[in-house]
């Protein structure tokens, strides 16, 4: 098989779809790989080091998209990308569909196989081509908020562990999952007071197995949520429902209680945010101030740590890339129920289910394409 990797082009947007490494996993059994130029060069992997590899340089995405099988990507294709898009191509990549309607129409009018790595299951259970980013955005959360709580940022001026007599800043951590639980790591080891909030009594069990007297859980409600918003210095949004549209928890009432100069951090915001008062920022304009609250939600965080969250996506990846290259897409989705969990779109069907239920359109499971 052909595969292509395009530089990625969204904003400041550094990341790469295979590193050289993982580009050697695949020629070395037999296929081809094309990489636009400068690809990973932002990051330290230059193109010598990919035709080292075993690639062969192209001068621009255009000939990537127009040579290519399949095209493995990091973020959702922009506009741009996906007129270049053609039938019966392969598109290895996150897509977030749920929230983007423009992205969805235009795959669908591709006819391509797009498959989004935040769908695809594990045996085990979770998400573990999605994991990998929800680890690094959950630790970069407290990164960024503790940053966004100084004056010069627009926060309150506070530092989020406090000294000797100053008590340490509240942070509140809304979703217990892979997120939730690295950012309520971040906060602790910084000495910030953490509360989190999920609704599954098992998960808490065991982050207070673990953290003990260190953090406060509580069994997310209304009421519970409402009281510990309005306590808190800080608010991490780490909601997930798989591939549908994040939930609106906290609503713009709750965000309008909080002290000024409070941060919340929206780590859902790809599947369109769980906070009312939310909209998608990028690493230009990280962030924007609703009610005297500033809003962090930047829709690619792991972006600004792009050496490391690509070499963490690609363990992740490569072995369906493999899977993908090797086999086909249809026997490869025929022998593997987890990696057919990850096809969204496909000759023009939706083939996700909360995908089309959030966007209102018809529903074509991936089992019938193959049928």
């Amino acid at each position: 098989m052909l595969i292509g990797v395009p530089k990625e082009i969204k904003d400041n947007e550094y990341r790469v779809g295979l590193t050289p490494a993982s580009t050697r996993e695949l020629t070395s059994r037999g296929h081809a790989v094309l990489v636009e130029t400068a690809a990973g060069a932002a990051i330290g992997l230059p193109d010598d080091a990919y035709v080292a590899a075993g690639a062969t340089i192209c001068p621009d995405a255009q000939q990537v998209f127009a040579r290519a099988d399949m095209i493995v990507k990091v973020k959702e294709p922009q506009a741009r990308e996906r007129a270049m898009l053609r039938p019966g191509q392969i598109l290895y990549t996150y897509l977030h569909l749920a929230p983007d309607p423009a992205q969805t129409s235009d795959l669908i009018e591709s006819g391509a196989v797009c498959f989004g790595y935040e769908t695809v299951t594990g045996p085990g259970g979770g998400l573990p081509l999605l994991a990998p980013m929800s680890e690094v955005a959950g630790r970069m959360s407290i990164q960024v908020a503790a940053a966004n709580l100084e004056k010069t940022a627009g926060g309150m001026g506070l530092l989020l562990a406090g000294v000797p007599g100053v008590a340490a800043a509240h942070v509140v951590v809304v979703g217990a999952g892979v997120v939730g639980s690295h950012a309520l790591q971040m906060a602790v080891g910084m000495g910030a007071r953490v509360t989190v909030l999920d609704k599954s009594l098992e998960r808490l069990r065991q982050l207070d197995l673990v953290f003990g007297s260190r953090i406060t859980t509580l069994y997310s409600n209304t009421n519970s949520l409402e009281e510990a918003v309005r306590s808190a210095d800080v608010v991490i949004g780490a909601v997930l429902i798989p591939g549908a549209a994040a939930p609106k928890l906290v609503t713009r009432k709750m965000i309008a209680d909080m002290q000024p100069g409070s941060v919340v951090v929206d780590v859902a915001i790809d599947q369109g945010g769980c906070f009312e008062t939310s909209h998608a920022t990028t690493h230009t304009a990280p962030t924007y101030i609703v009610d005297g609250v500033v809003h962090y939600c930047v829709a690619n965080m792991p972006g600004a740590v792009a050496r490391t969250s690509t070499f963490a996506l690609n363990n992740a990846t490569i072995g369906h890339a493999i899977a993908l290259a090797d086999k086909g897409w249809e026997r490869a989705i025929s022998e593997d129920k987890h990696l057919r969990a990850g096809l969204n779109v496909c000759k023009g069907k939706v083939t996700y289910e909360a995908v089309a239920q959030a966007l209102h359109l018809p529903y074509v499971p991936a089992e019938q394409l193959l049928n």
